[in-house]
């Protein structure tokens, strides 16, 4: 049969589950605030029914409850939503880095405007028009000369300041690899404060927060895939065990290497494979992970922040014979259309003469072919006379002969092959300004686009793990209500016992 006492037990269990739920409703309210903080809940059971199935059983009408309990502290997360935000995140990491490295391309080249390298082509060009009209005036030869220096001094710059930015992708890039492995290694230290814990049988749903905030941050980098580790021992069925994070392509479907092996706890970390791999200089050829190397372009296409700075800083697939990426690229047009101009007008200039008769001298000199924007100048016997300025053809005659000159400015509509591309200087311009401009605008879009389904899936995730003060409130509520009712029974079953105990067979007395 039943104890006299048993009600006191079941309220009792009733009156410690309330009061755990609270407590957890208190450390709920106490992290309202607390970034990656998710949500807890007690999740109650009931206890085992009195009496047990056995041969000795009291017979009785049936099983009589024995009240409840806490069964486990379980945090409210919803790992789809987890991993439907770490993939927007990634694709948000790519193409903001993208669009920052396009808007800095496009502050430097600044067109249209009256100081980029279109307007001082213009005004060169304008320059001979009036030296080709009145060719032996000092002034107008003058500002030849200066105009000319002035398109050198703006192809300078344009080298200068493109390889700068380009200089700044690079240590972005290092500095961006060495958070990664910073947050693996944070990764695997968690990964076994979690082991150590669950094997005990809780839930440490603190540590899980901090892992999926690391998590979080990382996907911003690179494209992750998560599997889990089962921590052994005594762990819960929902325990969520050690992580596995794998570094893979854009589509998630190919590993390209282990960050973190949630099996054996150990960490690899990736490095990133200069072409000069000891001087840390000229385009990336590969990444090391651990004892994994990759150098396929495609692997890391439109993969974080990480491949957003490979192809803005440049890299090659074949040991550096071939660069590829938005500035070397940037970088080589332009040094392709500053080598046909210069040349193009050199052969004109030196098919023309001076004041004094001198003939075969060009206007413009480079160092280097292959840095014809950084070592642009003017050309010395320039430098020296203004009467070198071939502004006659080798058959006019007399100081008044601009014929020359003419056909210098006519170079701005000579046909020529830049890149292998037959175009004149003008178009081709033109037509690198106007394929940035929509390149950058596209990334712009994509970037406003991907931050947008970011924040929706964030949102949504909010909606599951984050703290409601209304909803606590409410909770707390309840469960006071609870346990005054728990009290309550108690002091009912305590006049059952006294009746019991003091008022019972004193009959007659």
């Amino acid at each position: 049969m039943l104890s006299t006492f048993h009600g006191l037990e079941t309220v009792r269990r009733g009156m410690t589950a309330q009061q755990q739920a609270l407590y957890v409703t208190g450390h709920n309210i106490a992290n309202a605030n607390t970034p990656g903080y998710s949500r807890q809940r007690v999740n109650f059971e009931q206890t085992p029914p009195y009496p047990f199935a056995s041969k000795n059983r009291p017979v009785m009408p049936g099983q009589m409850g024995t009240g409840v309990e806490g069964g486990t502290v379980q945090r409210m997360r919803e790992q789809f939503l987890d991993v439907q935000y770490r993939g927007e995140n990634m694709k948000y990491g790519y193409w903001n880095t993208r669009a920052e490295a396009l808007y800095k391309m496009e502050e430097i080249m600044n067109e249209p405007s009256d100081e980029g390298l279109a307007k001082t082509l213009d005004r060169f060009w304008q320059s001979l028009q009036d030296l080709a009209v009145n060719p032996s005036n000092s002034g107008a030869r003058s500002v030849v000369r200066q105009r000319g220096i002035a398109v050198a001094e703006t192809f300078h710059y344009l080298s200068s300041s493109l390889k700068s930015i380009r200089d700044d992708l690079k240590n972005e890039l290092d500095v961006t690899v060495k958070a990664i492995n910073s947050l693996a290694r944070q990764l695997n230290d968690v990964n076994k404060q979690i082991s150590e814990v669950e094997v005990h049988g809780y839930l440490p749903n603190d540590l899980y927060d901090e892992r999926n905030r690391l998590l979080d941050e990382l996907s911003q980098y690179v494209n992750v895939k998560v599997t889990t580790v089962s921590s052994g021992g005594s762990a819960l069925k929902i325990a969520e065990g050690r992580f596995t994070v794998e570094l893979v392509d854009r589509t998630g479907s190919t590993v390209i290497g282990t960050l973190v092996d949630g099996r054996l706890g150990t960490v690899n970390e990736l490095q990133v494979n200069y072409q000069d791999n000891i001087t840390k200089t000229g385009p990336i050829v590969g990444f090391s992970l651990g004892n994994t190397t990759f150098s396929t372009f495609e692997r890391l296409k439109e993969n974080g922040k990480v491949g957003a700075l490979l192809y803005s800083y440049g890299y090659s697939e074949d040991g550096g014979t071939t660069t590829k990426g938005l500035y070397p690229e940037m970088l080589g047009d332009l040094n392709a259309m500053a080598k046909a101009f210069v040349d193009e007008f050199n052969t004109v200039h030196q098919t023309g003469k001076g004041l004094t008769g001198s003939t075969n001298i060009p206007f413009f000199a480079y160092a280097d072919p292959n840095d014809v924007m950084g070592t642009l100048d003017i050309a010395d016997d320039i430098k020296n006379s203004l009467d070198n300025i071939a502004a006659a053809s080798l058959t006019g005659a007399g100081t008044g002969d601009g014929s020359n000159a003419q056909a210098l400015a006519e170079v701005k509509n000579s046909t020529l092959s830049i890149t292998g591309v037959t175009t004149t200087i003008q178009n081709f311009y033109e037509s690198l300004i106007g394929q940035m401009a929509v390149n950058a605008q596209e990334a712009k879009r994509l970037s406003e686009n991907s931050e947008v389904l970011r924040q929706s899936v964030d949102e949504r995730r909010q909606s599951v793990s984050s703290v409601s003060l209304d909803e606590e409130m409410m909770n707390m509520m309840k469960f006071q209500h609870a346990y005054n009712a728990s009290a309550r029974m108690i002091t009912m079953i305590d006049q059952m016992l006294d009746k019991i105990i003091n008022n019972m067979g004193i009959v007659g007395r």
